[in-house]
């Protein structure tokens, strides 16, 4: 009788050991209470938590990331917009982040929260859309700041959309398009300035040769040939011109000579 008392005796134990057998991942830590105090942290490994006078919580310490949903906000110049952003933490202290907070995640999402529709309130739409980087990071240290005590450790915040109101985007539109008009205006006006300056530099070397622009025309006209289909127009230059301002008597006599043979 005695040998049956020892037998359920050590099958009890065994139930009991096996029953407190936990495995704790690399990436895990365990964060340990003996009758609801704290006593520990359960490092990786195959670990023993003995059932009823002992519990444990387990607490991923990789890095997660949390997605801040769309939060209705107002710019400093009175603009009501979305914005949304994803945030990445992981947990530095895992005892902290079991004793001191609750829910550490849901915490960590509700802070980001409140924290960036807050940032947004203190700069102008502008701001908010040509520096999202330095908006980011100011969001980035305050959460970081509030979650220390938790050991939580903020590593970035990245704002993913501004999604501004219909009629808004309207307007940046039409200035955005009135942008490009005013560059291209500005692009063609100084591609007239360089083309005329090449022009007269052009001119100025055809005057000061003597027979340059005679030439010039000649080779156009030679271009101009070789499609059949092209009526051509031939000026004289000036230089053929001024020939006969010197010798206009002597031009006028082979005239005659040739008229009359």
């Amino acid at each position: 009788m005695a040998m049956i008392y020892i037998y359920y005796i050590l099958v009890a134990a065994l139930i009991y050991i096996l029953g407190g057998l936990r495995v704790v991942k690399e990436y895990e830590r365990g964060v340990r209470f003996l009758l609801g105090k704290y006593t520990g942290i359960i490092n990786p490994g195959l670990r023993i938590v003995w059932p009823v006078i002992m519990t444990w919580e387990r607490v991923d310490l990789r890095t997660k990331a949390v997605d801040v949903p769309d939060q209705d906000a107002i710019t400093k110049d009175n603009v009501s917009i979305k914005v949304n952003a994803v945030l990445y933490y992981k947990v530095s202290n895992a005892n902290k982040a079991i004793i001191e907070v609750e829910h550490f995640n849901y915490a960590v999402s509700q802070l980001a929260q409140t924290t960036m529709r807050d940032v947004v309130g203190e700069v102008t739409l502008d701001e908010l859309l040509s520096k999202r980087d330095a908006i980011s990071k100011r969001i980035r240290e305050i959460v970081d700041k509030a979650t220390d005590p938790w050991g939580i450790k903020v590593e970035s915040v990245e704002l993913k959309h501004v999604e501004l109101p219909a009629d808004l985007k309207r307007v940046i539109g039409k200035e955005a398009e009135a942008e490009r008009e005013k560059r291209a205006v500005i692009i063609k006006a100084q591609g007239e300035v360089c083309a005329a300056s090449n022009m007269a530099k052009a001119a100025t070397t055809l005057a000061s040769a003597p027979g340059a622009l005679h030439l010039r025309t000649l080779q156009s006209i030679n271009d101009l040939s070789s499609d059949q289909s092209n009526t051509i127009i031939f000026t004289i230059p000036l230089e053929v011109l001024r020939a006969f301002e010197g010798n206009k008597d002597n031009v006028v006599k082979d005239i005659i000579k040739a008229i009359k043979k």
